[in-house]
């Protein structure tokens, strides 16, 4: 791909553009802990679908836009990003992919302002409304985000994720994922601060999302550790527009990298019914 640098607003972020000039746009956006190149394996898919997509290093991620202070990364920034990615492109709309908290990010974006995106193809994270039930209701649910309550310690989770040649930043990716280069990007100044930051600006508002109303697949795999069966199915509920509901088998979390000619079908399967 190739690594374009995209102001917006105040900030500069490293985008990785491809395909054809004139192919149907799709936003591609990554989740924790890792970065654009996260798609390399799904992107080529689409763009010899005819797609051309672009697949930004998100807030934090990118060097030239990582700000200081949790409160530079609550969901109307990073969602004010991507609409200001499209503009940027002169794009008055665009196809939203997006995973684990780029997904977040993509269901944040659809219900806010729809007339932005084409179509959405959620990985992982369910609605967030959905997922927030499920955190508050599901015993399962619980267990299994448990985790966010280190990442959202600051000085102590940066400490136990990096120790030991970042031992335990290293365990939690899947063996199909890029580890070296995700833990030398957020080895980077204020790299890791700033991608935690995504979890401490979080709030009990990210789980009141009203429904979507545009055009929706959710890809949920069921041997994701983080996101269980119960925020998964629940998902519909918050979409009311055409939905599919994708189940992967034997997958884990990491979709885009595990499954990528998978995700890349359901993509374009999305992408061409609208």
């Amino acid at each position: 791909m190739t690594m374009e640098t995209v102001p917006i607003e105040d900030l500069v972020f490293d985008v990785r553009v491809e395909g054809p000039d004139d192919g149907t746009p799709v936003v591609l956006l990554h989740g924790f802990p890792q970065t654009s190149l996260s798609w390399r394996e799904v992107a080529p898919r689409l763009h010899t679908a005819g797609m051309r997509t672009l697949a930004p290093d998100q807030r934090g991620y990118s060097p030239g836009a990582r700000p200081s202070g949790v409160a530079e990364y609550t969901s109307d920034k990073l969602v004010a990003d991507v609409l200001g990615l499209l503009d940027a492109f002169d794009l008055e709309s665009a196809h939203i992919v997006g995973h684990d908290w780029g997904a977040a990010v993509s269901w944040q974006l659809a219900a806010r302002h729809p007339e932005r995106v084409r179509s959405l193809t959620a990985v992982s994270v369910p609605h967030t409304a959905a997922f927030g039930r499920a955190l508050r209701e599901d015993e399962d649910q619980k267990a299994r985000s448990s985790y966010m309550q280190l990442l959202r310690v600051e000085g102590k989770a940066e400490q136990v994720l990096m120790e030991h040649d970042a031992a335990r930043l290293r365990a939690m990716f899947g063996s199909s994922c890029a580890v070296d280069s995700y833990v030398e990007h957020l080895s980077g100044p204020g790299a890791l601060t700033a991608a935690l930051n995504w979890y401490r600006a979080m709030t009990s508002d990210f789980g009141r999302l009203e429904s979507v109303q545009v055009p929706t697949t959710y890809v949920w795999s069921n041997q994701d550790s983080a996101i269980g069966r119960a925020a998964a199915e629940r998902c519909a509920e918050f979409v009311d527009a055409d939905y599919t509901f994708v189940e992967l088998d034997g997958i884990s979390h990491w979709v885009p990298e595990e499954a990528p000619e998978r995700l890349a079908d359901e993509i374009c399967a999305r992408v061409s019914s609208n």
